[in-house]
């Protein structure tokens, strides 16, 4: 039985954070297949779209650019979450830990 006291903030971040990109990935991933499914739609003429005026062409607007960079945008923004989630988790168990012990890890 081994007790873990301590954990390493920079590991925990770094962790934290490439998880939260790769689930920032698959929702970026997921908001750019909707966006553009819904482009396909408008251009197709099934769906009416929400822009009006002269000027919308239909299926391209400002919403097939956000839906695209979301590829870009979700994986940085939620790595950046991870990355605070981490060492804010790090050190409050390293805090934590050290005043009312760890947890308790067995190994076989």
């Amino acid at each position: 039985m081994k007790t873990l006291t301590a954990v390493s903030v920079v590991s925990s971040a770094r962790l934290a954070a490439a998880v939260m990109g790769l689930a920032g990935l698959a929702a970026g991933m997921l908001y750019a297949f909707g966006g553009a499914l819904f482009d396909t739609l408008v251009t197709l003429g099934w769906v009416a779209s929400a822009e009006s005026g002269s000027l919308s062409t239909p299926g391209l607007g400002w919403g097939t650019v956000l839906a695209f960079g979301a590829l870009v945008g979700m994986p940085l923004i939620f790595a950046a979450a991870g990355l605070v989630a981490g060492t804010v988790g790090a050190i409050l168990y390293n805090v934590v830990a050290r005043r009312v012990g760890g947890i308790v890890l067995h190994f076989d």
